[in-house]
């Protein structure tokens, strides 16, 4: 077996060089980071803009919970295109939570590394960088496994 491919329960081998693949995994990282970064961003940015006296951890955390909602709202409205909305929200809240924590864990953890958790224009780039790549095998994974996309 070749260090490119894994072997799964089923004894079959998942090949991580498929370019279609990859690129439907990363504009569905993508979107799920666009839906993350709005609420993560905007409540540190809140904190921060209001001088509110909150422990660090607390922003954080409250920063990714805000995170995984604005992205399930996000891809409630980008499904609503294609189906009613009671199936787009039963989809977008069926998203994999593991991706979206994951990303929304490496965001903030380059945040505080970078910047001691306040939002600086510098670190952004940084932050989404962390984001997108921290989860993409996961959904590479999970896409070419199962079929099964966050978008």
């Amino acid at each position: 077996m070749s260090d490119l491919q894994i072997n799964t329960s089923q004894d079959a081998a998942i090949s991580w060089t498929c370019r279609h693949t990859w690129k439907r995994s990363s504009i569905n990282t993508l979107w799920c980071l666009l839906g993350c970064s709005i609420g993560d961003f905007g409540t540190i940015l809140f904190f921060q803009l209001n001088e509110i006296p909150f422990p660090m951890l607390g922003i954080m955390t409250l920063a990714i919970i805000n995170g995984l909602i604005t992205s399930i709202v996000l891809e409630t409205i980008i499904l609503s295109r294609q189906m009613n909305l009671r199936a787009a929200f039963s989809t977008a809240t069926g998203m994999s939570l593991i991706s979206m924590i994951s990303m929304e864990v490496a965001m903030n953890t380059v945040d505080v590394i970078f910047a001691g958790g306040v939002l600086v224009l510098w670190v952004i780039p940084f932050m989404l960088l962390a984001g997108f790549i921290t989860p993409l095998p996961y959904n590479y994974y999970r896409l070419k496994k199962y079929n099964l996309a966050c978008h």
